[in-house]
């Protein structure tokens, strides 16, 4: 993972833990990110989209660095 997501990752991570998604139900931390539901805050939304932007993000120009190539 790249050290520019990696605290993103890292406060996604802290932000579910204290959901009630994984305390109250136990359920993968995978899934609680993909969860479309009020078990997740709206923190906790807004740093998944971030996070996924910004591998997204990499992604793309990693593509047009191929591309250049």
């Amino acid at each position: 993972m790249a050290k520019s997501c990696k605290g993103l990752a890292t406060e996604l991570v802290k932000c579910l833990s204290e959901s009630d998604c994984i305390k109250v139900e136990n359920r993968p931390y995978r899934e609680c990110a993909k969860e479309q539901s009020p078990n997740i805050s709206s923190e906790c939304v807004g740093l998944r989209e971030t996070y996924f932007n910004c591998k997204r993000g990499q992604a793309c120009n990693l593509s047009l660095l191929h591309y250049l190539s």
